[in-house]
């Protein structure tokens, strides 16, 4: 099979020396790529120039929706990627992380929709007032970056490592081309050809090339970003390259790194954290045969554990039977070649400088429905370093298989620093149950880690792992990690947008970013805003109501109904030393008064009341004082039907400005109303 590249809106047959592709169980070749002779300027100037004018043009819950179709998409063949999965080594549950996951993110990323406006941008924090009267204000917003996003991913998550990234830029609103190894793109591009078939993304938006991929950062541009993940030492090279640092562009490195876990203290060999202990590290090991970013290399444990930790985990590794992904009862497939098994081969002899081998064997070891010679196989191997602080292999080399190094500490100042030796790490694991040995930890090694799971008997039911990085949190670490940051919600997003910073007059700001800003011009009418539709109502359009003098029997019986009887509200001896000058009237009263005075109460497209924001109390009310209702169409949001009969609806939110007979603000919140929308002919 010759793989093909999707450039330039064509799948394109490679030109140039075949790189092959090899079925890790059977050593036979599966398939062949290049990317020699490609037009890699021509490539990111389509990407540019076709799929990114058509992402901008839509809105983040449109492109959201489109990830949901994708998602929809791929999840109906899903089977067909599993066939092809058992090639690169990976078990049915190892094909589940990498598929199913990835699919998954896809979803999350649809979902995340709903978080961002009814724009094609995204309006930033609150509103800065840089002047006296408020005639000019400060306000963040976030545009698409007019560039390319560069994905250069890793050989052990062919489609997981494609979709957590493009999920994340093609929100944001930026095209991508990806660039999977050339180890295992075969799985990748049989994914890919089934997204362009769906026709489901713009064209130009997605764009694939298979093989090694040199010279595919020679034409990048500022408002490009590139993403990498693989070894430390590639990654240092690319983000060092002349062009990445000419055009400060955004690099984020996703490296392999020495993740570890600790035992606390606080565990015995007889209590339930042990057990899930061992289970994490096992797990860790022999996933994805331990080729993961994520998987567990140094297992840190008190020194009077260390015999009891050896000898479970040694138990625990006996029953992983090793062969050919899809035969019966096999546990742990094949590394992804050949070449990859030497080299984890090479790495374990360097970390046998500061280590011993306490289970395991590089040689002797059965192989299920396989021959092992032909295979890339490797039995899990368990190292021992005891003088962890006197021998630094075990915290500078990495062997990408199931491999792990346990090593003993004497304090929990002892376990953190060997942790914290990594230099670095994507993520590392406390099990403990004491909440005082959980917050030492935290507190002392998270600038160290990315991601910390904290294991114990509550959490491990529903816990996700040690290894299993999430949509809505960041993937990613600093120093030998690479100091980056993957997916982690609307943050990654983020990643992919320009940040700016409006200054002008509130209603400039206002119609620049179609929400309304506090002191831009309103936009007044003689039909009350409440009758009318979602589509009618204008950002700015403002309703002032009728005024209300409150006195003391308002507030005496609003503490009646609502059972709050604060001395401040009922009590005129109990102010001295307080900020009162006598009765003040509830803040929620005030509130309250204020949805009076502005609602509609006639039935009309106002269907219910949707929810409360924000809202601030900013001068008291006492008896005597009259108040009035400034209400402002803020900003809309129309929604998505769910079913074929749904009403259609939006959410529009409304700026509540409460203020008193001189002017003044006394209460503002920010609600939310479900509108109607007018009946489609």
């Amino acid at each position: 099979m010759k793989l093909e590249h999707y450039i330039l809106g064509a799948w394109t047959p490679f030109e140039g020396t075949e790189i092959p592709q090899y079925n890790a169980v059977t050593g036979e070749v599966v398939a062949t790529c290049s990317s020699e002779n490609i037009d890699f300027e021509a490539i990111m100037h389509y990407g540019r120039r076709v799929g990114g004018p058509a992402l901008r043009r839509m809105t983040f819950p449109e492109r959201g929706r489109m990830l949901k179709a994708l998602a929809l998409h791929l999840n109906d063949l899903k089977p067909k990627y599993y066939q092809l999965s058992y090639w690169t080594g990976a078990t049915k549950a190892d094909s589940w992380i990498d598929i199913d996951g990835g699919i998954g993110t896809l979803f999350a990323y649809a979902s995340l929709r709903r978080k961002f406006p009814d724009s094609p941008f995204y309006v930033d924090g609150e509103t800065a007032k840089l002047s006296k009267e408020g005639t000019f204000i400060g306000q963040h917003i976030m545009v698409p970056k007019q560039g390319i996003a560069i994905h250069i991913n890793a050989f052990n998550f062919p489609i997981w490592g494609m979709l957590e990234k493009i999920s994340v830029n093609l929100l944001a609103g930026v095209p991508a081309v990806v660039k999977p190894s050339e180890l295992t793109s075969f799985l990748t591009e049989a994914m890919v050809r089934d997204i362009i078939a769906s026709r489901i993304l713009p064209e130009g938006a997605l764009q694939l090339v298979n093989g090694r991929g040199e010279g595919i950062l020679s034409h990048i541009t500022p408002q490009d970003v590139v993403t990498f993940t693989g070894s430390a030492e590639t990654g240092r090279k690319l983000k060092s390259l002349p062009q990445i640092i000419d055009n400060a562009v955004p690099f984020n490195m996703e490296a392999d790194s020495l993740n570890a876990a600790i035992l606390g203290e606080d565990v015995s060999p007889d209590s339930p954290e042990f057990e899930l202990f061992i289970k994490e590290i096992r797990r860790e090991m022999t996933a994805k045969t331990g080729q993961k970013c994520t998987a567990i290399r140094r297992v840190i444990v008190p020194e009077n554990l260390l015999e009891a930790v050896q000898i479970a985990l040694g138990k625990s590794l006996m029953q992983t039977t090793i062969g050919d992904p899809q035969a019966e009862g096999v546990r742990m497939g094949a590394l992804v070649s050949k070449p990859q098994q030497q080299k984890v081969q090479q790495q374990i002899q360097k970390l046998l400088e500061s280590s011993r081998i306490v289970y395991g064997d590089l040689e002797n070891f059965e192989v299920i429905g396989a021959d092992k010679h032909k295979g890339a196989f490797l039995a899990p191997v368990v190292l021992l370093n005891e003088k962890p602080f006197e021998r630094h292999g075990s915290h500078q080399i990495e062997a990408f298989g199931p491999v792990s190094t346990l090593m003993p500490y004497r304090s929990m100042a002892e376990a953190i620093e060997l942790a914290n030796m990594g230099k670095g790490s994507l993520v590392s694991t406390i099990c403990t149950y004491d909440p005082k040995i959980a917050t030492e930890y935290v507190m002392s090694a998270a600038a160290f880690h990315g991601r910390i799971l904290i294991l114990n008997r509550e959490s491990a039911k529903e816990s996700t792992g040690h290894g299993s990085p999430m949509p809505m949190l960041m993937h990613g670490g600093p120093g030998r990690a690479g100091g980056g940051e993957e997916m982690g919600g609307m943050r990654g997003v983020k990643h992919y947008l320009q940040t700016t910073a409006l200054q002008g007059h509130p209603t400039m700001i206002t119609a620049v970013t179609n929400q309304y800003q506090y002191g831009a011009q309103y936009l007044e009418d003689a039909v009350h805003p409440f009758r009318k539709h979602f589509e009618a109502l204008q950002v700015g359009e403002t309703w002032l109501t009728a005024k209300h003098t409150v006195s003391e029997a308002d507030i005496t019986n609003f503490a009646n109904v609502s059972g709050d009887n604060f001395y401040a509200h009922m009590d005129a001896t109990s102010l001295e030393g307080t900020i009162f000058e006598g009765r003040v009237a509830h803040g929620y009263f005030v509130l309250s008064k204020a949805a009076g005075l502005f609602v509609e109460p006639r039935k009309g497209p106002v269907l219910l009341n949707y929810g409360l924001e924000e809202c601030r109390f900013t001068k008291p009310v006492y008896p005597g004082m009259t108040i009035g209702v400034r209400l402002t169409v803020k900003e809309k949001v129309a929604q998505e039907k769910r079913e074929e009969n749904d009403i259609r609806k939006g959410i529009v939110k409304w700026l509540v400005d409460v203020y008193d007979e001189t002017g003044e603000t006394v209460a503002i919140a920010t609600i939310l109303t479900m509108v109607r929308m007018q009946e489609q002919a």
